[in-house]
């Protein structure tokens, strides 16, 4: 592996509040202060200039789809779109097939990870057994296997008391439980969000209520047990107030906010367009809003993609029976600039943070930080480039994005992982 010599770029490290122009090195892999005169000479050499260089972004919430539906991704493909995104490490979701409630699946998603990732792949278990919500999983197990936390993301818990247990535990193994709020009973057959919309196209309304709920269950929760708590793609209003008064009580709660709520409205599915149908649902401009002044003011965390592949055919179904859910790692970067930076004025810096130190603080994870010693873990972009987005042609196994056929600014470079160029002129190296 050659000496790496990043040249004459913008370095943002939320980490190290370090943003300037000036250059990075990589020696065996990890980040240092610099290179020797001869080590240079040798060194390969990336031209910065006009570009931004920070950590690789982390997504601590994404679906991969193996083992058993690969159909849709897998984590061979999934990593190449996490890479050019821009994504250098992502935590994958346990809702697959067999879902990942035991060792042996952990251990399966391991040695595909070790074969065929190109960006590090984190895996994470259930909380129950099956995701089924009626008994636990054997977490202490799925601790040693290796998940970074437990989820039933997806299916979320319905069992208070079962949740209460959840947290005694996962607070034993010290592992932070992610959870997917929606209250099952006030959504059965719904499909978008309730309101005018919903009422207009005809279709069945999934009210804000069914997130806010087990929202306000989940901070008493970690309030009772101590238990970190991380909340899930928060769509609501509603919710985002709720988040904000438990954290000035000090509750161990975090949460993220996706690029496709921070962007879309409920007013996208006039067309029917099945990519634009997601779990939880595209809400109003009123909540769009204040999940940005949620991000603003630290009430949400981090941005993260919940990239969710499905094959064209499918979406290609009737909008009610179409599956939730959109790809996401490919658009995240170009997208979040454009709504949080460009229409909203937030600092660069600040969003970085937002994909990098931040989720991976969330899960106690090493990475995000450019720091002497770290692990070489770097995306280049230009924040200024507009291309155009072909899903058909990304390096996901599917296709289902709302951004599809769009002209999007921001464009991701060079990812870097552990000092290995893994995507760079448009392909993945």
């Amino acid at each position: 592996m050659p000496n790496l010599w990043i040249q004459n770029a913008r370095v943002i490290d939320p980490a190290a509040k370090r943003d300037g122009v000036g250059d990075l090195f990589v020696r065996d892999g990890k980040l240092v202060p610099s290179l020797s005169a001869a080590d240079k000479k040798r060194a390969k050499k990336i031209d910065g200039t006009g570009l931004v260089a920070c950590p690789g972004l982390v997504d601590i919430h994404v679906h991969f789809r193996e083992p058993g539906q690969t159909h849709k991704e897998t984590i061979a493909t999934g990593s190449r779109a996490a890479a050019a995104g821009g994504f250098t490490t992502v935590v994958c979701m346990p809702n697959t097939a067999p879902v990942a409630d035991n060792a042996g699946t952990i251990q399966f998603i391991n040695d595909a990870v070790r074969r065929d990732a190109v960006v590090r792949v984190l895996p994470t278990g259930c909380i129950t057994a099956g995701m089924k919500g009626t008994a636990l999983a054997p977490i202490g197990s799925l601790k040693r296997a290796g998940v970074v936390a437990i989820t039933d993301d997806g299916d979320c818990v319905q069992s208070n008391e079962l949740m209460r247990r959840a947290c005694e535990y996962a607070k034993m193994f010290d592992l932070p439980i992610m959870d997917h709020c929606q209250d099952h009973s006030m959504t059965v057959g719904s499909v978008m969000n309730e309101g005018i919309m919903s009422t207009r196209l005809g279709l069945r309304g999934w009210p804000n209520a069914a997130e806010d709920l087990i929202v306000a269950r989940n901070v008493v929760l970690s309030e009772y047990t101590g238990a970190h708590i991380h909340l899930q793609h928060i769509s609501s209003k509603f919710s985002v107030d709720v988040i904000r008064r438990a954290k000035n009580r000090g509750a161990k709660i975090t949460a993220e906010a996706t690029p496709h709520h921070i962007a879309l409205t409920d007013a996208s599915l006039a067309t029917y367009d099945t990519n634009f149908k997601m779990n939880p649902p595209l809400r109003t401009e009123e909540d769009r809003l204040a999940i940005i002044a949620g991000l603003r003011d630290g009430a949400i965390d981090i941005v993260a993609t919940d990239h969710a592949p499905h094959t064209d055919y499918e979406k290609d179904k009737e909008f009610d029976f179409a599956p939730n859910g959109i790809l996401g790692l490919e658009t995240a970067l170009p997208v979040t600039l454009e709504i949080l930076v460009r229409q909203n004025k937030f600092k660069l810096p600040f969003v970085i943070d937002l994909m990098t130190r931040r989720p991976a603080d969330i899960l106690k994870l090493p990475s995000g930080t450019l720091g002497d010693g770290a692990a070489a873990d770097i995306t280049l972009f230009d924040p200024t480039e507009k291309w155009h987005y072909d899903a058909k042609n990304g390096q996901s196994k599917s296709s289902n994005s709302p951004w599809h056929g769009q002209t999007l600014t921001g464009r991701v470079k060079v990812t870097i992982v552990a000092g290995r160029v893994v995507f760079a002129d448009g392909r993945i190296q």
